[in-house]
């Protein structure tokens, strides 16, 4: 489900549960890949990527229908897996071989940086279309790591962002054919690894206080 390497400095965090959608053992298994990337000594970074051709669709749609009572908690858990990679003591990149979806999409936006694969796949955040509405966590997110005028559109509209649309907005750093998502993403990673991994999390601490603070607050606001 869940497989962590090291190779030299960087850290790669493979998610290979199909759809990579974010059931209780899923979450479980990534905080504690995370813990591990948290507690390495030395120069360290981080790689998330999925397989085949989904990064993440995010929610267990199927997993929530079948627990409604833990609905909140089973939020908060989503939120605290956001805030924890804005809090991690080390530089972080995502590598979207491909859909990266909802709480997918923003597990993505919780990297500092994102590769894109270039010719298949899509950065989307579809609540509109599903009949549903973003948390104050998610919203808090979304809105730090967009551009207001993105972040309007991604959310209002539900649109459906290529890597070369997705690079324009700012979602994504850089698009890559799918051979050379993930070695452009380590490659990225490898050239951060150095930076104090103590100063760079207090930087983001600071940066995105009130989106932790949403992220940590009520799940349903």
């Amino acid at each position: 489900m869940i497989d962590l390497q090291r190779d030299g400095d960087v850290f790669v965090l493979r998610m290979d549960a199909g759809e990579n959608r974010f059931g209780p053992e899923f979450l479980e298994a990534v905080d504690g890949a995370l813990d591990t990337v948290a507690e390495a000594d030395g120069p360290r970074a981080l790689v998330t990527v999925g397989t085949g051709k989904f990064f993440s669709n995010g929610l267990d749609l199927e997993w929530l229908d079948a627990h409604r009572d833990r609905f909140e908690e089973y939020l908060g858990r989503v939120h605290a897996l956001y805030a924890r990679l804005l809090e991690l003591p080390a530089p972080t990149v995502a590598a979207v071989n491909g859909h990266a979806f909802a709480g997918g999409g923003m597990l993505a936006l919780a990297h500092d940086f994102a590769v894109m694969r270039a010719d298949r796949g899509y950065f989307c955040l579809p609540e509109v279309d599903l009949g549903m509405s973003f948390t104050p966590g998610m919203n808090a997110l979304i809105t730090a790591r967009l551009s207001a005028a993105v972040a309007h559109e991604a959310m209002i509209t539900g649109r459906r962002y290529t890597a070369e649309e997705a690079v324009a907005a700012g979602i994504v750093r850089r698009a890559a054919a799918e051979d050379e998502v993930l070695p452009a993403a380590v490659e990225l990673a490898a050239s951060l690894a150095g930076k104090d991994g103590k100063v760079v999390g207090k930087i983001r601490r600071d940066m995105y206080r009130a989106t932790l603070e949403a992220l940590r607050g009520p799940a349903l606001g």
